[in-house]
């Protein structure tokens, strides 16, 4: 499997594609204004410290003073060994706030959530740092296996990372995506990290109070942090100053991915190459057509995503069965792709079109599984239910991409219909006949879109007039072409 990644790079955007077997598997999109703060690192500087609610405030910089508990504060007499599994050293076991910070002090201090509002940035002086397959704790000595990671395996997991991570101080927590990693691919996560909290430490040292020590990885240092494998053929940019600075992040974190990286230069947009704008657009579609005339149905849902395999205009086999069973071997190829492509993650349904042989059951769900296995997410296949569905879960690792570049709908609110016309229409009517016996106006006016206005014009007008006599007053007509279908207003004159 030969692996390209391009990335299109523009002030207010970072796009990445992830291109396989010459078709885009993955979409990464990341915009200037929407990066937070979480994860990044501050001198801070104590310019208020509350006794009474074992909190202080913090100017880190920003334009409002972040707020630090003392639960999140690194006492000087007490150390974190709580265990991965267990909770955080409690805030009763901590000395007093006032104790330990006063006003002007310098404080290294990392970001827990981004401002929201009028409230400042929630900080911890209890630093992590993330990578692909680790976290370090450099103020702790513990090793930890995340509790997602089958509890049978943990044990073993911790005395493996223990074994290589030595006396040098600092601790680690193995994230779920290590728990299949080799001894060199840790090896080579815990060398960045150790390097990353050197020039953290380094920067304290040098820099004044509120300035940044850190930040969280951007998209385009991700890309040879998490998505470089050994398939990886290029790293295709198509900006110089960003392949310059990609190239200075490589050389001191990530050498073995320097000769890959290529600066684009062709006339061509790099995006036009593998025509990735295009496969944006279908992957913000609810339909995807098959090459053999079936089409697959998918609908994302806040608690899961369902996907429904058809047919289509699909007949090319000799009988009923094969066509049924080609359709759903080239269903589950592509169902795999558009779950990377669209960044489904949680609960996914597949209603495949039932297959009476178990012996094309076990095929389609072993192509399945197969084509699963080239994803980076960690998923998990049930197998098929007594209905006939597939059920499986993939990890949530962020937000999915139509939840990204899109908005629900202004006229039906996401719910993907409108009322018609004429359904709209006797809303109406039912609105004034209820007002009509509140209220004693001298006439009713009717706002509403145009669609809505000329059926009332035409084959409503009977029903418009009968009302009219019924309550003995006039109704007049206004159309408002900004008005969305189901949107109306009964003015009282």
């Amino acid at each position: 499997m030969q692996q390209d990644i391009l990335i299109n790079w523009s002030p207010q955007e970072t796009r990445v594609a992830v291109v396989e077997y010459g078709a885009v598997q993955e979409l990464h999109v990341e915009r200037t204004l929407e990066r937070g703060l979480v994860g990044n690192v501050y001198l801070g500087k104590v310019v208020r410290v509350l006794p009474g609610m074992q909190s202080a405030f913090i100017d880190i910089g920003l334009e409002r003073a972040a707020f630090l508990h003392v639960a999140d504060l690194m006492s000087s007499i007490t150390s974190r060994h709580a265990d991965a599994d267990n909770a955080a050293t409690s805030a009763a076991a901590l000395q007093p706030i006032e104790k330990q910070l006063f006003v002007g002090q310098s404080l290294m201090v990392q970001v827990l959530k981004d401002p929201i509002g009028t409230k400042g940035a929630r900080l911890t002086a209890q630093v992590s740092i993330a990578g692909r397959l680790l976290v370090f704790l450099p103020q702790d000595n513990h090793i930890g296996v995340s509790q997602k990671i089958p509890a049978a395996q943990r044990e073993d997991l911790r005395q493996r990372l223990q074994a290589l991570t030595g006396d040098m101080g600092g601790g680690f927590i193995l994230r779920t995506n290590g728990e299949d990693a080799t001894d060199a691919e840790l090896g080579e996560d815990i060398a960045y990290l150790r390097k990353t909290w050197a020039r953290i430490k380094d920067a304290a040292l040098r820099l004044p109070p509120t300035s940044v020590l850190h930040q969280d990885l951007n998209l385009l240092q991700r890309v040879l942090r998490d998505m470089v494998v050994e398939t990886t053929q290029s790293i295709r940019i198509d900006s110089r100053e960003q392949f310059d600075q990609l190239k200075l992040f490589a050389t001191e974190f990530m050498p073995a991915t320097l000769q890959r990286l290529q600066l684009h230069s062709g006339e061509r947009p790099i995006f036009d190459l593998f025509n990735i704008d295009e496969e944006i657009a279908k992957a913000l579609g609810r339909r995807v057509d098959l090459k053999s005339g079936g089409y697959l149905i998918i609908d994302q849902t806040e608690a899961l995503t369902t996907v429904d395999v058809n047919t289509g205009g699909f007949v090319g086999a000799r009988n009923f069965d094969d066509t049924i069973f080609k359709t759903n071997l080239e269903a589950s190829q592509a169902i795999a792709r558009q779950l990377r492509l669209r960044n489904l993650g949680g609960i996914v349904i597949v209603d495949f079109i039932d297959m009476l042989r178990d012996s094309h059951r076990d095929a389609v769900l072993a192509e399945f599984q197969k084509q699963l296995a080239r994803d980076r997410i960690k998923t998990s296949v049930n197998g098929f239910s007594a209905l006939g569905l597939l059920e499986m879960t993939r990890k949530r690792t962020r937000e999915s991409l139509a939840h990204q570049l899109c908005e629900p709908c202004s006229a039906c609110q996401g719910k993907g219909v409108v009322k018609t016309a004429r359904s709209v229409g006797y809303d109406i009517l039912r609105e004034i006949l209820r007002e009509a016996r509140q209220f004693n106006p001298r006439e009713f006016r009717v706002i509403a879109s145009p669609k809505v206005i000329e059926l009332f014009l035409d084959e409503e007008s009977q029903h418009l007039a009968g009302l009219s006599d019924f309550i003995g007053k006039p109704i007049s007509l206004q159309s408002e072409a900004a008005m969305a279908q189901e949107q109306y207003d009964i003015v009282l004159l």
